[in-house]
């Protein structure tokens, strides 16, 4: 029997890998991978919006295109509206949502798994308190960008690397054909597992 697996997703951080690297994100294919061997009960994605003002009205249209279209596509969006920050940006914070979604989802569904798409440290005592309540955490990322504290604080970690290394150029509108990946496994030398 499949792992029962609730899949938490920081959307801005899983764009940041694939920009950082110089590749697109191929949304579909990114669930079909961590759908493997797994039955996954939910994948939930925070997204943190421009703020509702004039001026940020066709940036915030094409955002929520896109999250319409995650949501067509099988994806639970939590959106949050961003605040004016410095000249021409906002900030739309979505890591203390996602803390206490995943929280309470994991208490009312029980999952075995929860995976935990970012890098961000920030998310490594989250990890800790969903293994305390006995659920197996997967931080998953491009190996390299996850935080260190991160990773020791998980189970396991999922490398995406080469993932993302099959999607698009960042810079380009092509799509390469798509080729199945499978997980890598490795030993940590903390004695967890990577994947």
């Amino acid at each position: 029997m499949l792992a029962r697996t609730l899949v938490f997703i920081d959307e801005a951080n899983l764009l940041q890998m694939g920009h950082l690297i110089g590749k697109m994100t191929d949304w579909t294919r990114v669930r079909e991978f961590l759908s493997e061997q797994r039955t996954v009960v939910e994948f939930v994605v925070y997204a943190g919006l421009p703020p509702n003002l004039p001026e940020w009205f066709e940036l915030r249209q094409k955002r929520d295109k896109f999250l319409n279209w995650l949501e067509q596509h099988g994806f639970l969006v939590v959106r949050k509206y961003g605040k004016p920050a410095e000249a021409g940006s906002y900030k739309a914070t979505v890591d203390l949502l996602m803390a206490i979604d995943a929280i309470d989802l994991c208490e009312s569904i029980r999952p075995e798994d929860a995976i935990l798409v970012s890098g961000d440290g920030d998310f490594a005592h989250l990890a800790l308190k969903l293994r305390r309540k006995g659920i197996r955490v997967t931080a998953a990322g491009v190996l390299d960008l996850v935080a260190e504290d991160l990773k020791a604080a998980s189970n396991a970690v999922l490398d995406m690397t080469d993932l993302f290394q099959s999607f698009g150029d960042y810079r380009s509108l092509s799509r390469p054909v798509p080729v199945p990946l499978k997980p890598k496994m490795a030993v940590l030398p903390t004695g967890s597992l990577t994947a």
